[in-house]
């Protein structure tokens, strides 16, 4: 609050306290404010999650794929106490986070190594364009970017599927190099 003075603060500071409190609480996994009923603020808290999941969803459709059911409930587990830093790098910090854990599934690790090696992205600022040659790896994907194409040279290790089942997978590995 400021301080007016006389000791006193104006109510204009109280209320941007109070609303940065309420921002906190609803995005960053912060305590609920005083005066605020638990229940209401609590289910806020979860729609804002799933509409959160759903625009990262959108930017890393193979992540929220490979995951299946459990994206809804893993992505609102990696994402209660973090604030946004928009979907894009939403997803592709969870995407490192599952990798360190050795859970992304092998069409997130494929896209992940795409993205990683077409942009440059240290978490902090947002991503950049690479302009050299690059290669990204992750989950034993390995993607390398030439003169800005980036080909994926080794798609991630699958778990065989019963013969016959004639259904491709999302991220297409059968058109993909191995070696």
């Amino acid at each position: 609050m400021t301080d007016v003075g006389d000791g006193s603060s104006t109510p204009r500071a109280g209320l941007a306290e109070r609303q940065a409190e309420l921002v906190a609480a609803l995005v960053a996994g912060g305590p609920p404010p005083a005066g605020f009923a638990p229940g209401p603020l609590a289910a806020t808290r979860a729609a804002l999650l799933r509409k959160r999941a759903g625009d990262v969803a959108r930017h890393w459709p193979l992540l929220a794929a490979g995951l299946g059911a459990a994206w809804s409930t893993t992505f609102a587990g990696w994402a209660a106490r973090r604030p946004t830093a928009g979907s894009l790098r939403d997803g592709w910090d969870l995407a490192r986070a599952l990798r360190h854990q050795h859970t992304l599934p092998p069409s997130a690790a494929e896209e992940l190594a795409v993205r990683e090696a077409r942009l440059r992205y240290d978490g902090r600022r947002a991503p950049r364009p690479r302009r050299m040659p690059a290669m990204g790896r992750a989950g034993g994907a390995v993607a390398v970017q030439i003169a800005g194409r980036v080909r994926l040279l080794r798609p991630a290790p699958r778990v065989s599927t019963p013969a016959g089942d004639g259904v491709p997978d999302a991220a297409g590995s059968e058109l993909w190099i191995s070696d």
